[in-house]
């Protein structure tokens, strides 16, 4: 049994659940095949006996965003169904900043003032949706390249699995890297769980490993957590290497910024760069049980939301500097209210995010729209409007 709550695989057996990893279900839809690049997409097997079927969305839309019978090659459908529960603390920030205007490559050299500096929440291979959220913030143009001059962007990590493009997704980074580059700016990111969990699927696959619960693996895992065929046949060096260098910890204009809502990453070092350090050489070690545990703990949630949370926070601040934390992983709907039920929610309780989520006494701000329960993909300029 892996430790904490993993989200149903095709035809993976029962739920399991626990209080640690709190994360979304896949139902027993089939696999889709994989096809050759470029043939076109076979026709969707019936459910498996018993199986639920995909909610429906207003849209017409089954619960997975995608219209009916077209699934993208070997994508494993997820279900997108966890309500929101409104609460009175929340602050929701408008979403409608200017487009940065491009600049000159080059102009951005040497001493100059730093362009403005944007977060991206969790993206979970959801390629276009990314793509749309940086053209409306003026990020790159309608082709998809960097069209914002010396502007600073920063991923929080979680770039693949239960979305259908999640090497789509590293590979658009990681050209938007070199040409923000090029243009005096740059593109960065942050190591996720799911970074760590797809390191790991690859490099250990069905390796037993000591999960505190049994024995469990990075391949059965990464499944059970929505990983998608289709990525792990594309998957090539580039990005394995490109992942494993990923930085846990930053800090940025007085911002901390990391991946998951947890104080875990005090038990990796005293200071960014030891925290980054650390990570880095269990990663390069390859001891699969090592990186487990580095997994396991980068699964921790919710250490900011409760009462205590602005403690937690401050812990993290005095330890590794900046004015406030900015985090992915626990998506706002998670933040807000309750995870919704085995029989889905009712028809009007869909999530609804308009953007990023202050809370832990104003310490802390959520970056996690929730694209995988029809959320919002969130791009968010820093330090927010008031």
């Amino acid at each position: 049994m892996v430790e904490g709550s993993m989200t149903q695989g095709a035809g993976q057996g029962p739920v399991v659940r626990t209080a640690t990893l709190r994360d979304f279900r896949v139902p027993p839809y089939a696999q889709v095949p994989v096809q050759e690049h470029g043939a076109p997409p076979p026709p969707q097997p019936p459910a498996a006996s018993g199986a639920p079927e995909p909610v429906a969305t207003e849209d017409g839309h089954p619960g997975n965003a995608f219209p009916e019978g077209d699934y993208p090659e070997g994508y494993t459908p997820t279900e997108r169904d966890l309500p929101v529960i409104n609460r009175g603390d929340t602050v929701q920030v408008p979403m409608t900043v200017p487009p940065v205007p491009a600049t000159a490559p080059g102009t951005a050299s040497g001493g100059h003032t730093p362009g403005p500096l944007y977060v991206v929440g969790d993206v979970h291979g959801y390629l276009d949706e990314l793509l749309v959220s940086l053209r409306e913030r003026g990020l790159v143009d309608a082709d998809g390249h960097w069209a914002a001059g010396t502007a600073r962007l920063w991923f929080l990590g979680d770039f693949t699995d239960r979305g259908p493009d999640g090497i789509g997704v590293i590979d658009l980074v990681m050209r938007l890297s070199a040409e923000a580059a090029a243009a005096g700016g740059y593109c960065k990111a942050l190591m996720g769980n799911h970074e760590l969990l797809l390191l790991g699927a690859k490099r250990f696959a069905d390796t037993p490993v000591n999960s505190g619960a049994g024995t469990a693996t990075f391949q059965a895992a990464w499944l059970l957590n929505g990983g998608q065929k289709s990525d792990m046949d594309r998957l090539q060096d580039v990005h394995l290497q490109w992942m494993s260098r990923l930085d846990a910890v930053t800090v940025q204009d007085d911002h901390l910024l990391l991946h998951s809502d947890t104080t875990a990453y005090l038990e990796y070092g005293q200071t960014v760069e030891d925290v980054n350090d650390t990570v880095h050489e269990i990663l390069n070690r390859n001891d699969a049980d090592e990186c487990w545990d580095l997994f396991r703990k980068f699964t921790k949630r919710f250490a900011f939301r409760d009462e205590g949370g602005a403690a937690a926070v401050r812990e993290l601040l005095e330890a590794y500097g900046g004015q406030r934390v900015v985090h992915g992983h626990s998506p706002i709907p998670y933040l807000l209210g309750e995870v919704g039920t085995e029989d889905g929610p009712d028809e009007d309780s869909g999530p609804v995010v308009d953007g990023p989520h202050v809370y832990a006494e104003g310490l802390a701000i959520a970056m996690d729209g929730g694209v995988t329960m029809a959320g919002k993909l969130l791009v968010q300029e820093l330090p927010l409007a008031h």
